[in-house]
């Protein structure tokens, strides 16, 4: 890649420090919107054998995360995935837990929770939504090579865009400007797609994050 000249280099230092700052926060934005659409599957669960002791456990789970309570929080959670681990409420109950750990500093017990979840969640979207938290974890920690491993392979349709925005970010945190640019213009590209089939509350939803993709794209020369 030809050498950045100082405009360029001005805005790929200024898409880093912005992504510093509240990439982790959009990143489980995103988790939590997702995880609500599957929301209903839990409910369906509950009403299942040994539904009520697994509500009450992820209960406290939520009441521990709150508090920032990290031994009660990881015991919950182990306590959801051992007993209770065909459960929505194991899945959702670990990924909670992982965010509770990423933000006390102990990103070792969170990939292990996550990846628990990529491995065992009955749900497409739930298992590749730990696939894209594990990611960004990797790129939290400049494990660059490893967090591209994590992208691998076909998405669930509605997390498409997402991944294609995680690597960008990945080539953008490695100042490949344009494997990064290509990559963005591709989530747009899908998000777009995936608007025009949902209508028009699909695309109102969208439109936050489609305003942190172009951000990005602008910060390593715009579309071409």
């Amino acid at each position: 890649m030809a050498a950045l000249d100082l405009e360029e280099q001005e805005q790929l230092s200024a898409i880093k420090a912005w992504w510093n700052a509240w990439g982790n926060l959009i990143t489980w934005a995103v988790i939590a919107v997702s995880a609500s659409l599957i929301g209903y599957q839990a409910w369906n669960w509950y009403h299942r054998d040994q539904s009520v002791k697994a509500s009450a456990v992820y209960d406290a789970l939520q009441e521990a995360a709150i508090a920032g309570d990290l031994k009660k929080t990881r015991e919950a959670a182990g306590e959801l995935t051992e007993h209770y681990g065909s459960s929505p409420y194991a899945s959702l109950g670990a990924m909670l837990s992982a965010k509770v750990h990423i933000d006390n500093g102990d990103p070792k017990t969170a990939q292990a929770q996550l990846d628990w979840v990529k491995s065992n969640a009955s749900d497409d979207v739930l298992r590749d939504l730990a696939r894209l938290r594990l990611a960004y974890v990797l790129i939290e920690e400049q494990s660059f090579d490893d967090a591209e491993k994590m992208l691998e392979g076909k998405s669930e349709p509605s997390l498409e865009a997402r991944f294609l925005e995680a690597r960008g970010d990945i080539m953008l945190m490695r100042n490949k400007r344009d494997e990064a640019r290509t990559a963005y213009q591709a989530a747009l590209a899908k998000m777009d797609e995936n608007a025009k089939s949902g209508g028009a509350a699909a695309q109102f939803a969208q439109q936050g994050y489609r305003n942190v993709i172009e951000i990005k794209l602008d910060a390593v020369g715009g579309p071409q």
